[in-house]
């Protein structure tokens, strides 16, 4: 058996706190050994000059929201540091941890919220990113993989946005088994009205508050907790994609690209012990340390203590150390 379908065997052996084994649906976010690269010279790169123009002007933005800084008042700034902390968790314990990986179960209200903070995101709605993060799992850094990180730090942060995908990511996200997203009525909603709950969430609502509820002015508001916060999100998820994939050590598997990077966790609220987390997907902390530099760990762990959320996932210790012992770098810690 190899080391891969251990942690799957060891994934869908996992029992629910009343002790009944939990049927799991086919696992999309396995790396899949079978995908070969197609032969020949490589699809020409098609430029999405739309995106190139928005993210040009996006940062532009972000920058000049940067100089107004100095005088947003205090309440905005704290404002709009917890509009980061609400829409990276839109991402991270939403439409990756919970939606992509299924790593642990929500309630219907942890679903509003996440799907409302996913919104307020603004990276493609839950089922569109769910989606290409199975296929980013299953066919890493290889031309089906939509931020591949063999083509580069650009391509695998922003540039990967900019270009027209790869005809074999088009091609393997349309295989993907994806019934539990498109059964999940937050999900299909969220994508229905995708556009309108952008606007409200992502724009209106961080502008609106500090505006109203301590006279900020609508200039600093839009671009400070609005533009700001929004550019600074989207970034400490690329670098997930770019950083995570390029520096750092590997020690779970060396055989793999994904690092353990320190900043990317920090930025990310958790997300940068990434050898670990393509080494066992599936499980909910995507780490070894649980709560350890890891925010997103800690919001999950109290919406179980609050029962929100129930059945995390996780790696048992002796599979941990067994993998790392096998085809670790061996510059594991042990905290």
């Amino acid at each position: 058996m190899t080391d891969t379908e251990a942690s799957v065997k060891q994934q869908q052996q996992h029992k629910s706190s009343n002790g009944n084994v939990l049927a799991e649906a086919t696992r999309e976010d396995v790396f899949d050994h079978s995908y070969k690269e197609k032969d020949g010279p490589k699809p020409p790169s098609s430029i999405v000059w739309r995106n190139v123009v928005l993210m040009t002007l996006l940062h532009i933005g972000a920058a000049y929201g940067v100089s107004l800084v100095p005088s947003a008042s205090p309440l905005t700034l704290l404002w709009s540091l917890l509009c980061f902390f609400i829409s990276a968790l839109g991402v991270t314990a939403g439409a990756h941890r919970l939606w992509s990986h299924r790593s642990y179960k929500a309630t219907l209200p942890l679903k509003i919220f996440l799907g409302l903070a996913n919104s307020m995101s603004f990276q493609n709605d839950i089922f569109e990113w769910a989606r290409d993060h199975r296929v980013h799992h299953k066919y890493s850094e290889t031309d089906a993989d939509p931020h591949n990180a063999v083509r580069g730090f650009f391509f695998a942060h922003i540039g990967w946005l900019m270009l027209r995908k790869h005809p074999d990511v088009i091609e393997k996200g349309k295989k993907l088994e994806l019934t539990d997203l498109k059964s999940d009525k937050v999900v299909m909603f969220q994508r229905k009205y995708y556009k309108p709950s952008v606007l409200l969430m992502c724009f209106f609502v961080p502008m609106s508050v500090p505006w109203y509820f301590w006279g900020e002015s609508l200039w600093v508001a839009y671009f400070v907790p609005a533009l700001l916060r929004y550019t600074m999100v989207l970034n400490a998820t690329w670098l997930v994609n770019s950083a995570a994939h390029m520096w750092g050590n590997r020690p779970y598997d060396k055989g793999i690209n994904p690092r353990e990077n320190k900043f990317v966790t920090f930025s990310a609220i958790g997300e940068g012990f990434h050898n670990y987390h393509h080494t066992f997907p599936f499980d909910y902390a995507t780490s070894e340390f649980g709560c350890k530099l890891n925010l997103t760990t800690c919001f999950i762990d109290a919406m179980c203590f609050l029962g929100l959320a129930t059945d995390p996932k996780r790696v048992s210790h002796e599979l941990v150390m067994a993998r790392l012992q096998r085809t670790g770098d061996g510059s594991h810690r042990s905290g």
